[in-house]
C-alpha cells in the first residue's frame, strides 16, 4: 500500500512537473446524421517559428481543452529563434506527435507559408514534407504543397497589418483559386472576425475557418474559464485523420467564436435541431388559452431567437434566448378559434447568433404538437 501511495506521488509530481492539465473541459455540440462534430484548431505556433512554447504544451493544451485535432503550422519564412533552436521545418511535428498519439489528440502536419500581400499568409496542412515548401517563390511552394496533398488556407485575411484599410481580395487569389492551390479561408483569426471572408467563402466556395493562431500560452491568451479559443467545427464521417481532410475539401466547417456559430446553413440548421428538444407536451391550445413548454439546449451555445414572420392562430414571444444545457420555458397564447384544429403550432424564428453571411442568420422553425 505504502510502495503504491509512493508511486502515485511521483507520478502526480512527474505530470505536475510537466505541466500536464489533470482535468478536460469537454465542448459539447451534437453530432449531425452520419457525421461527428469534431472540435479543431489549425493554425498554432511553436517556439520552431514565433511561438513561446514548447510542442508538446500545444498538445496539452488542447487536451485540456476539448478538443479533437490540431495543426501545428509554424512559419517556414519566419523563425526568430533559430539561433537557439535550429531544426528542420517538421520538427515541431514529429516532438509533438507521440504525446499526441498517447492523449488521443488527432496531429496534422502543417506550415505556414509568409508573406507580404499579396498574397499573404497561407497555411498549407496535411503536407508530408515541410521542408520542400521553402520555396523562393511562394506560387511555387502552394503547387509543392498541393503536389503534396494539402489543404490551403488563407489566415487572417483582414489582418490591419496586411490590409490597414480594407480587406481586399486580390488577383493573386484568384490566380490561386483558378489553380485549385486555395480551398478554405479564415473567417474567424484570433479575436477577430472578418465578414468579407465570410462572404468570399460562400461566392467561391472556400472552407469556412476558425483557427486561434495561437502563439502564446493558451491560458493567458483567452480567458478559458469563461471563454474559449476559436475552433473550427468539422462535420467529419469517422475521427481519423482521412475524414477529416475530406470534411474540409467538401466544405463541411462551421466557424465558432464566443457565442457564435458562422456557416453553411446546410450545416447549422441541423446542428441546431439537434441542440433543440421539445420536453413538454401541449394539451390543445384554444383561444384566449395560455400554455407553457419546455424547450431544452443541450448544446454550449445560447441560441438567441427573434421572431421573423408572426405565428398563425396564436402568439408567442418575439425574442426568445435558449440558455446552453438548460430547458427554457416559452409561453404561448391561442388568438384564433380555429388554432384548436391545427396539429403543428409553427413558430417561425431567426438565430441571430447562428450566421449563414454577413448580416443573414439562420431562419429556423420549431414545431409543437397541438394534442
Amino acid at each position: 500500500m505504502i510502495i503504491f501511495r509512493v508511486h502515485l506521488i511521483i507520478l502526480f509530481l512527474f505530470l505536475s512537473i510537466r505541466g500536464y492539465s489533470q482535468e478536460r473541459k469537454e465542448i459539447n455540440f451534437p453530432n449531425l446524421p452520419g457525421y461527428l462534430t469534431l472540435k479543431c484548431d489549425f493554425h498554432i505556433h511553436t517556439v520552431f517559428s514565433d511561438g513561446d512554447v514548447w510542442p508538446t504544451i500545444r498538445v496539452q493544451e488542447a487536451w485540456a481543452e476539448g478538443l479533437d485535432a490540431i495543426a501545428i503550422t509554424d512559419h517556414i519564412e519566419y523563425r526568430p529563434h533559430s539561433q537557439d533552436i535550429p531544426s528542420d521545418h517538421n520538427r515541431s511535428h514529429e516532438i509533438a506527435l507521440p504525446l499526441a498519439e498517447q492523449l488521443g489528440i488527432i496531429l496534422i502536419r502543417g506550415g505556414e507559408i509568409t508573406r507580404k500581400m499579396p498574397p499573404g499568409h497561407l497555411n498549407a496542412i496535411f503536407v508530408k514534407n515541410v521542408n520542400l515548401l521553402e520555396r523562393e517563390s511562394w506560387f511555387d511552394a502552394c503547387k509543392e504543397a498541393r503536389d503534396q496533398g494539402a489543404f490551403i488556407t488563407w489566415n487572417h485575411p483582414g489582418w490591419k497589418v496586411q490590409q490597414p484599410d480594407r480587406t481586399l481580395w486580390w488577383n493573386d487569389h484568384t490566380r490561386l483559386l483558378e489553380a485549385g492551390l486555395l480551398n478554405g479561408i479564415e473567417v474567424v483569426n484570433d479575436d477577430s472576425y472578418y465578414p468579407e471572408a465570410l462572404r468570399w467563402a460562400n461566392e467561391k466556395n472556400l472552407t469556412i475557418l476558425a483557427n486561434s493562431d495561437i502563439h502564446g500560452p493558451t491560458g493567458t491568451t483567452f480567458d478559458l474559464e469563461k471563454s474559449h479559443r476559436p475552433i473550427t467545427l468539422v462535420f467529419a464521417k469517422e475521427r481519423s485523420p482521412q475524414s477529416i481532410k475530406e470534411a474540409l475539401m467538401n466544405r463541411r466547417t462551421a466557424a465558432y467564436h464566443r457565442d457564435k456559430l458562422y456557416g453553411d446553413r446546410a450545416f447549422l440548421a441541423p446542428l441546431f435541431l439537434a441542440s433543440v428538444e421539445i420536453r413538454s407536451e401541449l394539451p390543445r391550445l384554444e383561444n384566449m388559452q395560455v400554455k407553457y413548454i419546455g424547450v431544452h439546449n443541450n448544446s454550449d451555445i445560447d441560441y438567441k431567437l427573434k421572431q421573423r414572420i408572426p405565428s398563425i392562430g396564436f402568439t408567442a414571444s418575439p425574442l426568445l434566448t435558449l440558455k446552453a444545457h438548460r430547458t427554457t420555458v416559452l409561453e404561448i397564447t391561442g388568438t384564433s378559434d380555429e388554432v384548436k384544429n391545427v396539429s403543428n403550432l409553427k413558430l417561425y424564428y431567426e438565430v441571430e447568433n447562428l450566421i449563414v453571411a454577413p448580416g443573414e442568420s439562420l431562419p429556423v422553425v420549431l414545431e409543437i404538437q397541438n394534442f
